[in-house]
């Protein structure tokens, strides 16, 4: 198991990519802390990892409340002992509608859990990750971090600037080996593309507008965090991989 005696923090861990990830950790040894606005969703992959014989625990957070994220940090401290791994994944997506008819509301809202909630994860993780003597952060941008899609802005926005957070905290925190990496899905299997799934007109391309296709699993896009996560991936850093069946040169 290559996460032995390893603990982790994985937000948005109630289901799709952030549940994956949270359950892969698991298996591989580490004790894990779920996170998520949704109760039910969270205590499920929590469930789920008890079942595979693992150790978890999830915390209710918003991560675009401070106080809240200071809490998920020390209640899994408290909890476990340490923290060695923190997956920013926690993320959501705005209504497809053209720049200037987003309201400042949504704009913010999208900015402050997608972006925002990723800077405050990193702000309070790091100083338990330097006690630990090392760190791995993972923070979930997307392919839309990477290129504009219409109808997107807030999304596009606040994916692009986890890009550049990482590469910041990525310089600021090798000193103390902590690594900074992120992630940029494609289409993947979640509950994020169903309004996608019901558009009979563009569904039919969108699920295959990339090399290999097909849309991802979460399981594929865990896999890679997983990688990121794990001493194999110790001389990485700064870097955001794309893990979207080769959607950026489609």
């Amino acid at each position: 198991m290559k996460l032995n005696q390893k603990i982790a923090i994985v937000t948005g861990g109630g289901s799709g990519i952030g549940r994956s990830a949270a359950i892969r950790f698991a298996r591989e040894g580490a004790k894990v802390s779920v996170a998520d606005v949704d109760s039910v969703s969270g205590e499920e992959t929590v469930s789920l990892i008890r079942e595979y014989g693992g150790d978890a625990i999830f915390v209710k957070s918003d991560v675009k409340d401070s106080n809240q994220v200071k809490e998920l940090i020390n209640t899994t401290t408290k909890t476990f002992g340490g923290l060695h791994i923190l997956v920013n994944n926690a993320g959501i997506s705005n209504s497809e509608v053209r720049s200037v008819d987003l309201s400042e509301e949504e704009w913010d809202h999208v900015i402050d859990i997608n972006l925002k909630g990723v800077f405050l994860g990193i702000k309070y993780a790091v100083p338990e990750m330097k006690k630990s003597g090392s760190g791995s952060i993972i923070n979930t941008s997307s392919l839309l971090g990477l290129k504009g899609k219409k109808y997107q802005s807030a999304y596009n926005a606040s994916k692009a600037g986890v890009v550049l957070l990482t590469q910041n905290a990525a310089l600021e925190y090798g000193k103390y080996n902590i690594r900074v990496n992120a992630i940029a899905p494609g289409v993947i299997d979640t509950k994020i593309i169903d309004v996608w799934k019901q558009d009979e007109r563009r569904w039919p391309f969108i699920s295959k507008a990339n090399a290999l296709g097909r849309i991802g699993t979460p399981d594929e896009v865990a896999n890679a965090i997983f990688f990121l996560a794990s001493d194999e991936a110790s001389f990485i850093t700064g870097t955001t991989l794309s893990v979207d069946g080769g959607g950026l040169t489609f």
